[in-house]
């Protein structure tokens, strides 16, 4: 789910602008996991512009004191929300920790960086969901460790249907700052794709796994 309409139309806007998120319909990406896409989305890219950095971590910041209260703890997901979550939580003057994909296999063996109090509230920040998979997995890290997680916030959401039914197996909230939709939107209504390459762009995302051009 959105935050709302015009803070997504905004954030789709400024990913596209400094390309973050590149759109090749005609020239596919190839994910790690084999998937060919017409999409690549890099949103690490937006830390070195102060001024949309600062738009997207005082978005999230609003939301989370809006949906969620002001939790104990602000959580990011390695390595790609580390960047963000840690603004979020200087925004909110709150401590942060972030969450590895598995624990170190050596020194402290550390899966959680920082320090987490027992049963203390935790937002996880994500800068990209796709499967929902790897930030669920943060997530369940930290159910381990008897953190109290409120939900998740992200800058942006493929809008997969394999991750609306992960986390909602999970029974975890997630809302974004943008989606896959309103960026179709903002991209056609900014002339960086035509009409027949939205059509294009629209079955991908029905299809990602078998998908081709």
């Amino acid at each position: 789910m959105i935050f709302d309409k015009d803070t997504a139309k905004k954030t789709a806007e400024l990913l596209l602008q400094i390309n973050a998120i590149k759109l090749q319909p005609q020239d596919p990406f190839t994910w790690a996991s084999g998937w060919k896409s017409p999409i690549y989305c890099d949103n690490r890219i937006t830390l070195s512009y102060p001024d949309i950095r600062n738009f997207l971590s005082k978005n999230l910041a609003q939301y989370i004191e809006e949906k969620y209260g002001k939790p104990d703890v602000i959580a990011g997901v390695a390595t790609g929300a580390i960047g963000i979550g840690m603004l979020v939580a200087e925004q909110l003057d709150l401590p942060f920790i972030y969450v590895r994909p598995e624990p170190k296999k050596h020194g402290r063996k550390n899966q959680i960086e920082g320090i987490i109090p027992k049963n203390k509230s935790v937002v996880v920040v994500e800068d990209l969901i796709s499967t929902g998979k790897s930030s669920l997995n943060a997530v369940k890290a930290l159910k381990e460790e008897n953190a109290d997680v409120k939900g998740m916030v992200a800058i942006f959401d493929y809008g997969f249907d394999i991750a609306v039914q992960n986390f909602d197996n999970a029974q975890l909230s997630l809302h974004t700052l943008s989606n896959y939709d309103n960026l179709l939107d903002q991209a056609l209504e900014s002339s960086y794709i035509t009409q027949e390459q939205q059509k294009t762009l629209q079955s991908w995302r029905t299809n990602p796994a078998e998908w081709n051009i």
